[in-house]
């Protein structure tokens, strides 16, 4: 151990190789939801003022359907790469290992939760 140079023992121990990539998944995630934030909010106050059946026509439409779905699942999976972040950042050891596996089933629930529920308005 003592003939290591310094580099060698910092090998493995600095980045993990996955900066980049997340990078470009947080800026990418960001762009969509500066357009989809927008038009959902359109489409959601378009929707309102009718009465129960003509909302659940008004989003049985594609339109306002993809759009609640994208912004759904972009937004949901956006906060869980957030919520990722401060995990890495402020818990260590098997906490940070449950709570990462806590909110990323909990994410995708609500993104199942969500998609079953336009899909029975849909239908």
């Amino acid at each position: 151990m003592r003939f290591l140079t310094d580099r060698k023992r910092a090998i493995g121990t600095g980045s993990a190789r996955d900066g980049t990539a997340h990078h470009w998944q947080h800026l990418v995630s960001s762009i969509l939801l500066q357009a989809l934030i927008p038009l959902f909010v359109i489409t959601f106050a378009l929707g309102l003022g009718g009465s129960y059946e003509d909302v659940l026509v008004y989003f049985a439409k594609p339109l306002p359907l993809i759009i609640t779905v994208l912004t759904l699942i972009v937004g949901m999976v956006h906060l869980m790469r957030e919520v990722h972040e401060a995990i890495e950042d402020y818990v260590h050891g098997p906490a940070e290992k449950l709570l990462i596996i806590a909110t990323q089933g909990f994410t995708y629930t609500i993104i199942a939760v969500g998609l079953i529920a336009l899909a029975k308005i849909a239908l």
